[in-house]
Order: structure tokens, then sequence, then C-alpha cells
């Protein structure tokens, strides 16, 4: 990427998108699905935007995946006119989402419970208007969903249901997505697509054949293309992609069609250490929840980026990463190996470490956490900084 001078960001820590390599993963995933005969219903969660969200189904996807109300309502403000929560969701969702569909929008919604179907009737009912009804199935992950075995009988009671349609079965196997082991990544699937076409075909003889099978994900969207039992694909992180799914590497082996698009500039604020600088992302800049985001530029080859506080993060040295190692777990083992390095008169400060007032370009370890972080996403067409809001993030009413 031909990142942005640091006198074009109106401020740091900023979340700025490659614009070209996001419309170069947005239209490579779009061809893959459009080849496969597979709807793309493009996860939300990924970047919680709408203007990020409309883009998608403007090129060609059918709708989008939501996992809040919050990211439904959003969506729909901007414009997308098919939405489906891919979470069971609490009693008080059910209104605010047949509200949604009152409003013209179609509106699906996941269920692996007869209580939240029969909620999901009596909000649809209240407000004259239909939902969606997808039986959410668990083949692995064990967050939410019924086993295979239970799925008929809340297809029925969603078929049965007042104010709902049953829609069809939704199977997401995030547990697969990033498993580094290729060949079980591979085989641990067709398990899963097996057990999936034998659900369709039981609940196709008992009447009740589904007419969406749902699910997939960037981490095995090769083998969800080729399974030929998923009608629609529900990936999301392709958009932006970020070190978790590139250390995993691509399902099937060789290079990712979908490049990094999604970075983090961070300025350096101290330097008064010969180890590492100091920049101004730290943990509520950079979700951790994944590997480290990584240094992708501003930085000699082989930085590392760790945090250090709320609003801190180092930028080590890759000349000086003996300190770190020497720090050890030890209480204090990190304030000794650092002062020692600094007394040291035969270790010089790296000549080619960031100064204060540089930017440094980080890769975030998970985007999606990430993402959750900022208000907008600034993106960057080579020439300019265009402000699109994250304005699926959580809010009260």
């Amino acid at each position: 990427m031909n990142f942005p001078r640091a006198d074009l960001l109106p401020q740091t820590p900023l979340l700025v998108v490659d614009r070209a390599a996001l419309d170069r993963n947005l239209a490579k995933m779009q061809a893959l699905c459009d080849a496969a005969g597979v709807r793309l219903r493009a996860h939300g969660k990924t970047h919680k935007c709408g203007a990020l969200g409309r883009l998608i189904v403007e090129g060609g996807a059918v709708g989008l995946c939501c996992q809040t109300v919050g990211e439904a309502e959003a969506f729909v403000a901007a414009g997308v006119r098919d939405v489906l929560v891919t979470a069971p969701q609490a009693a008080w969702a059910g209104p605010r989402l047949a509200a949604l569909a009152r409003a013209g929008a179609t509106v699906g919604v996941v269920a692996d419970d007869e209580g939240q179907i029969d909620q999901l009737s009596d909000a649809a009912v209240a407000a004259g208007t239909k939902l969606d009804l997808i039986v959410d199935l668990d083949l692995g992950t064990h967050r939410t969903g019924v086993y295979p075995h239970e799925a008929l009988s809340l297809a029925r009671a969603a078929d049965a249901s007042p104010g709902l349609r049953f829609a069809g079965v939704q199977a997401y196997l995030g547990h697969l997505q990033h498993l580094d082991d290729a060949a079980l990544r591979r085989s641990a699937g067709e398990a899963a697509f097996a057990t999936l076409k034998a659900l369709v075909a039981e609940l196709t003889a008992a009447g009740l054949p589904p007419p969406v099978v749902t699910g997939g994900g960037t981490g095995t969207h090769a083998f969800d293309l080729a399974s030929g039992v998923f009608t629609e694909l529900q990936a999301g992180s392709y958009a932006v992609m970020d070190v978790e799914y590139d250390a995993c590497g691509a399902p099937g082996g060789g290079d990712w069609p979908f490049e990094p698009a999604l970075f983090i500039a961070a300025s350096v604020i101290s330097a008064r250490h010969k180890s590492h600088v100091v920049c101004d992302a730290g943990f509520k800049a950079v979700a951790v929840d994944g590997p480290p985001a990584r240094v992708v530029a501003g930085a000699a080859p082989g930085s590392l980026w760790r945090p250090m506080g709320d609003e801190h993060g180092m930028i080590a040295h890759p000349d000086t990463l003996d300190v770190l190692k020497a720090a050890g777990r030890a209480p204090l083992g990190f304030a000794q190996a650092v002062a020692a390095a600094d007394a040291d008169p035969a270790r010089p400060f790296p000549a080619d470490a960031p100064k204060v007032g540089d930017v440094v370009w980080l890769q975030p370890g998970h985007c999606d956490p990430t993402i959750n972080l900022y208000d907008a996403l600034h993106v960057w067409d080579g020439e300019r900084l265009e402000r699109w809001a994250v304005d699926g993030r959580r809010v009260s009413l």
C-alpha cells in the first residue's frame, strides 16, 4: 500500500482502509461465489459499517449478515434491504427486528430454542409483518445452535408460527476458520458438509425443504463453495483480512486470494530507550484477542508491536529483541532489562529506529474487534481520505 503522508492524517491512532485492496477483495469473493452458483451474504460483523455494507451489496451480494440488532438497524438505514441476524437474540430484540421488517426490509433471524421462536412470532404478529426464521445448527463450534437431530422439531415450530416463515438452516463452522492444519480444516469441513446434506434431505423428506442453507466463512470459503450444500456464503473478514488469517493460511494451501486492506496509523510519542520506541496505539486501539498487530511500515523490517497499556504500544527494534528476551517473565524483568540496555555504553541507539513524530503502520491481528474500537474507517484512495462511519457499533437507546 502507498500509505498516506503523516500530514494528511487527521489524528492517530487512525484506522485506514486501502480502497484499491478493498475493491479487489470484494470483487474476488463475489466472482468466486458467482462461479460456484452460491449467493454471497457477507458478514457485516467484521466492519459494522453501513457504507461498506452497501458497497458489498452493490457489487452483487444478496444481502448482509449481522451479529447484533444494532448492526441490522445500521445496515438497513444505510440502504441494505436484506439482512440476516446470525445469532439468537434476547427477548427485547424481537420488536426492533419486526419494526425493520414492517418498514420494508427483508429480515431473517436465527433461533435455537422454541421460546425464541415464540417471542419472534409474537413480535412479528404485533407489528403486522413477517420475519424469516432460520434454524441455527451446532456442527462443532458449541456456541449456539441445535444438534442436527433436534433441527426438525424447530423447523416445524417455525413453520407453524404466525408471523414467521421457515426460511432454512444456518451452519457456521467457526471452530474451523483458523485451523493451522490445512488437511484437518478440509477433512473436518467435509464431515460437517456430509452431516448438513443429510439434514437437508431429512427436512425435505418431512415436507420442509430449507429454502436457504447459509454459513461458511473466510477460512473455509473454498471448501464451502465446493461443497454443493450451501446456498449462501457468510464470509466477512475477506474484505480487509488480518494477521490471524494470514497466519493460518488459505483453505487448500497456497496464497490467499485476498490481501491486507486494513491498517492502523500510530504516532511515535517517545523514543527514550535503546530497545524500543513508544507509540500511541495500545489496548484501546488494537484488539489483542488474536495474534499481535504486525508492523508493516514506518519502522525497521522485523520490528514488533506490543501493548504497553491502554493508550501506549511498544515498537521494538529487531536488533534489540534480546532485551525483551532477557526480561523474561519476572515481575521487574522488563524494567531491569531496559535499564541495563540503556546504561550499556557499548549498545547504541539503533540508527533506523523511528523518531518522535514518525508514523508507524500496523496490520491488526484480528480485524473485527479492532474495527469495533473505532468510530470510523478512513478510506484511502491514493490521494485523499474519506471517512466512513462505523455506525453498527453497539449503542444504548
